[in-house]
């Protein structure tokens, strides 16, 4: 990201171009020192000197200035990286406030844009204000409504539209969503079956492979995601309960999605868990407390996207993300979100003085030490 910076524009051109201060400051109507003022940063051309300039360098004016209103893909990535790092590691206000900066430097760059309100979504719960938390909210939805409205790219547009849609939900705002997206369900697309097909018509089986891969993988996580909110909306239905977990993770096993996609996962559990704890079944929850604490310590880390043996064509996919294949938040935060969502969940509160649950805690503190 550079600075604006004139001085070392000029100088760096001038020499390209061959010619001394008198020459520059000829062409221009200035004096030499006036040139000599500008390229030592003492001060700077009048803003009517600056299209003569550019002209004259056969450069934009962005450029003279040495101003970058747009971020590379591969920039923006390593930057939404180092601030999920940074918000790890350092004073949540610090980091805010860097975050806030970057986004009036580069409030046009709308791609930027985006994964900074992703950025913000996935890091308002770290202030402990609660106004906070919903001020930061409310700044990730105006940066998806300013997408929408001026950005004129339709993809990343529904981007924000459904970032925008989590958005309320967090802030409890759900006539907020269904004004969004509205309240018809339409039917899920077949693109990928169609474009898949039309690479078999051209004889390019490797590529339709990829496209019939990604498209089985999708509706996988839709299918088994969904799970989660699925048992709280049965939560006072015991054998309602006991067959969505036996076909979820019948389906999850046979597709080894432990490992494929973890995350998933220990929503399942520590959804099943507090059900199970709901309904007074203390065996049950801790069981699935337990399969949770597993994956939290063990399978997760480090946390990243990838295919496996059955899904073997999917990782060029997963690298051309915006994201990349990392996760979109530090391991200590998402370490410290697996800790907290047990201690914090008042369903578990029941199982406070089982053994086993005193166990799973500690697994988890262990978990989170190696940052402290």
């Amino acid at each position: 990201m550079e600075e604006i910076n004139i001085a070392k524009t000029l100088v760096t051109k001038r020499r390209e171009k061959g010619i001394t201060q008198d020459e520059l400051a000829a062409y221009i109507g200035v004096s030499k020192a006036s040139v000599s003022k500008w390229e030592t940063g003492q001060s700077y051309p009048d803003i009517t000197f600056l299209p003569q300039l550019a002209a004259y360098f056969n450069i934009s004016i962005d450029k003279l200035m040495g101003y970058a209103p747009q971020m590379a893909k591969e920039d923006i990535k390593k930057l939404y990286h180092r601030l999920a790092s940074d918000f790890g590691t350092r004073p949540f206000d610090e980091v805010l406030g860097e975050c806030r900066r970057i986004i009036k430097k580069y409030y046009s760059c709308f791609p930027l844009l985006l994964q900074m309100a992703v950025l913000l979504a996935n890091h308002h719960m770290l202030t402990e204000e609660k106004n906070m938390q919903e001020t930061i909210l409310k700044e990730a939805v105006e940066l998806c409504i300013r997408i929408k409205t001026e950005s004129n790219d339709v993809l990343l547009s529904k981007d924000a539209a459904s970032l925008e849609a989590v958005c309320y939900l967090m802030l409890q705002q759900p006539q907020g969503v269904l004004n969004l997206l509205g309240e018809s369900i339409r039917p899920i697309s077949t693109d990928y079956e169609i474009m898949s097909q039309a690479y078999q018509i051209m004889g390019n089986t490797l590529k339709a492979k990829e496209v019939t891969q990604i498209s089985m993988y999708q509706h996988l996580l839709a299918l088994i995601g969904a799970t989660p909110a699925y048992l709280l909306l049965n939560a006072n239905n015991s054998k309602k309960i006991e067959e969505i977990l036996q076909r979820a993770l019948s389906v999850a096993a046979i597709y080894d999605l432990e490992r494929l996609h973890p995350n998933t996962m220990v929503q399942i559990y520590f959804t099943a868990a507090q059900v199970y704890s709901l309904q007074g079944n203390i065996e049950k929850s801790l069981a699935m407390l337990q399969r949770y604490a597993d994956i939290c310590t063990i399978g997760f880390f480090p946390c990243s996207l990838h295919g496996d043996s059955f899904f073997d064509a999917i990782d060029g996919w997963f690298a051309d993300f915006d994201l990349g294949t990392n996760a979109p938040r530090n391991d200590k935060v998402i370490k410290e979100s697996m800790l907290q969502g047990v201690l914090s969940n008042p369903a578990f509160a029941a199982l406070a003085e089982q053994t086993q649950y005193k166990s799973i805690i500690k697994s988890l503190k262990t978990n989170l030490e190696e940052y402290k």
